[in-house]
């Protein structure tokens, strides 16, 4: 299980490495950029619950809930702001 789960963690790290280089390579857009933001949040929330699972303990349960509304808000904040100035 533990190897399993270290697995995890690895694959959730060469995919938050993919993403922030989504994020800081050049000639990517705006919405592409905060695409690849949100995907980074995703991949730390993931992140966060592997490591909850393999200390078995709950106590970042909470931490999950506030990171992921925090991500949903912020994403749906500048998904307005991008449809309205026409970035």
């Amino acid at each position: 299980m533990t190897y399993l789960l270290g697995l995890c963690l690895t694959i959730l790290l060469a995919a938050g490495g993919l993403a922030l280089a989504r994020v800081i390579r050049r000639g990517a857009s705006v919405a592409e950029r905060i695409v690849a933001l949100d995907l980074l949040l995703l991949i730390g929330v993931m992140g966060i619950a592997v490591y909850s699972v393999l200390r078995d303990t709950g106590v970042f349960l909470d931490v999950l809930v506030v990171v992921s509304l925090v991500g949903f808000v912020s994403t749906i904040t500048v998904a307005r702001f991008i449809e309205r100035r026409g970035i």
